[in-house]
């Protein structure tokens, strides 16, 4: 079988790209060139899934078609089930997913895919501006607001105020990821103050905009800095959420970042996941987007 994770070896690469920030929430920086040393193989294949991945993957496509004539790498959202189908139906090339395929997949699809780990990605909880006072959620109380049980931020040492839950949908890898690792598998709450997006840039836009609002959004969403000063970022347990504490361990809300193939890549789409493990990504465009190298 084909299934099982692979985690890619680079690319030698001679030189290195000057990686720009995210420039907005969903939006990548602008392409710089990839290196002379880059394989580069004609065709054009799409990568669909993850938008807490999106801003790297889009970057790093920006990147190497601009080095490489005649390369073209389409990048786009819908989130990780939506990706995961995709690629199992060959309707993409490439699945990008905060998620493993096992978890999301029947078995019989998940073992067609070939896991390529390309990256470390965190998420923070995120607030609107106008709820003043709280700083950091334990686990526990991450539950009882996203479950329900608590309703007003006061509860929690913030204003008199109405909480109002921004929710992904159920296709979503960052609401699997959140669901898994900081709920503890409880269900959300789906009445009352809550709302629906459908994408990391979507929850970042709608937090900025509801008082009373809370979310979580990726890392290289909350560190562009034409969001983050819209938005409250809290501590979990404690602890800040940084590439460094969720490299050591110290922030737990993180999880790899998967590019799914169905079977052995080939072509332009192998060239172009050996390029995501190379230097170029792993040493400059990653962290300049708040994202970790992959573990080798």
């Amino acid at each position: 079988m084909l299934n099982g994770t692979r985690r890619l070896g680079g690319l030698a690469i001679a030189a290195t790209i000057l990686a720009a920030a995210c420039s907005s929430a969903g939006t990548s920086p602008a392409p710089t060139a990839a290196t002379s040393a880059t394989n580069c193989v004609t065709g054009s294949i799409t990568a669909a899934g993850s938008t807490a991945l999106q801003p790297l993957i889009d970057a790093a496509a920006k990147a190497y078609t601009k080095a490489c004539a005649g390369a073209t790498v389409t990048v786009n959202g819908g989130g990780s089930g939506t990706g995961l189908s995709q690629v199992v139906q060959g309707a993409v090339q490439i699945g990008n997913s905060d998620i493993t395929a096992g978890s999301k997949l029947a078995t019989p699809d998940a073992n067609k895919l070939v896991d390529h780990i390309v990256a470390k990605q965190g998420w923070i909880v995120v607030t609107n501006k106008d709820v003043t006072g709280v700083t950091n959620l334990t686990t526990q109380q991450s539950i009882d607001i996203w479950t329900g049980k608590i309703t007003n931020w006061k509860a929690v040492g913030g204003p008199d105020k109405a909480i109002v839950l921004i929710l992904r949908p159920a296709s979503s890898g960052t609401r699997s990821t959140y669901k898994k690792l900081v709920l503890s598998g409880a269900n959300e709450a789906t009445g009352g103050e809550t709302l629906t997006e459908d994408s990391n840039g979507a929850i970042t836009t709608a937090i900025s905009k509801t008082p009373g609002s809370i979310s979580v959004i990726g890392f290289a969403y909350y560190n562009d800095p034409a969001n983050k000063s819209l938005l409250n970022g809290l501590q979990l347990n404690g602890a800040d959420a940084t590439i460094a504490n969720m490299s050591t361990g110290t922030y737990k809300l993180a999880a790899d970042g998967h590019m799914y193939t169905n079977g052995q890549p080939a072509g332009l789409t192998k060239a172009f996941l050996d390029y995501m493990m190379s230097a170029d990504v792993q040493t400059n465009l990653i962290p300049s987007l708040s994202y970790a190298p992959a573990a080798k």
